[in-house]
């Protein structure tokens, strides 16, 4: 069992290195790292936690992120805030950069994937034949290893494709495994660049964002981070930017730069 001690040292870990609030989570965490911990030999969370300190090469930390953030989604996660981005920004979108025809959309928090892939799909619909003339691929990002592998494979069983439109699985996915797992086929693959990224860490667009999808990522992090994070992310957006929140989610509305368009979307 960890000790308060023990706790204390991988909580300041994550908060220092992620900005991750673990600081009511000592069971969550516990639960998370015993087994791993007992596989791995250490005898203590302590030896564990200087085993990750010590790592030169880096994968027990990865371990721990892996294990300590969790991410839960599914296809067609509060869906209205992708019928808002085809029916308001993407036309918008389409006439402000009617010369480029380049759009920046980033999503911050891709875990394994189904966000990301909803994005693409929303964007090919909105687009249709037009599509090869726009660059409207989607940057997407997460903090843990082991979900951007999945979401590079893009592997989803028959259940987690049940909410998705029909005609969406059928010119998305392909069935293996004999029909009880689908595969996004390539040409929706290329739409989207997968990238592990901290977000406590300095952004590294050389352009401004349009649209940035942080949704249900900032429950991790308590007021301090969150406001620094929110202030990079509008400082990240063009002007006129929209950003996306999860709907269980808040931002300070006395501290916030952005207009607020409906409680989880966001304005530049």
């Amino acid at each position: 069992m960890i000790t308060d001690e023990e706790f204390l040292r991988i909580a300041t870990f994550m908060k220092q290195r992620y900005g991750i609030d673990l600081s009511q989570k000592k069971v969550i965490v516990n639960g998370r790292l015993e087994n791993y911990i007992k596989r791995g030999g250490w005898s203590s969370f302590n030896e564990f936690i200087n085993a990750v300190e010590n790592d030169k090469t880096g994968r027990q930390e990865k371990m721990l992120v892996n294990f300590l953030t969790t991410n839960h989604t599914y296809f067609m996660r509060e869906f209205e805030h992708f019928e808002y981005f085809k029916t308001v920004v993407l036309p918008w979108l389409k006439k402000k950069e009617s010369a480029r025809k380049d759009l920046r959309i980033w999503c911050g928090a891709a875990s394994s994937g189904e966000e990301p892939y909803m994005i693409a799909m929303v964007l090919s619909d909105f687009f249709g034949l037009e599509r090869d003339q726009w660059d409207t691929k989607v940057l997407a990002t997460d903090i843990s290893t082991k979900v951007l592998q999945q979401a590079m494979a893009g592997i989803y069983s028959a259940e987690q494709l049940d909410k998705l439109p029909d005609q969406w699985k059928r010119h998305f996915f392909k069935a293996i495994a004999g029909g009880t797992q689908y595969q996004v086929t390539n040409e929706l693959k290329q739409e989207v660049i997968f990238r592990q990224f901290n977000l406590m860490e300095p952004f590294p667009f050389k352009r401004k964002m349009h649209t940035i999808f942080l949704r249900n990522v900032m429950i991790y992090f308590d007021e301090n981070t969150k406001r620094e994070l929110v202030q990079k992310v509008y400082d990240a957006l063009e002007p006129g930017g929209y950003l996306f929140i999860g709907t269980t989610e808040t931002l300070d509305r006395g501290s916030t730069p952005f207009q607020i368009i409906q409680p989880s979307i966001f304005r530049k």
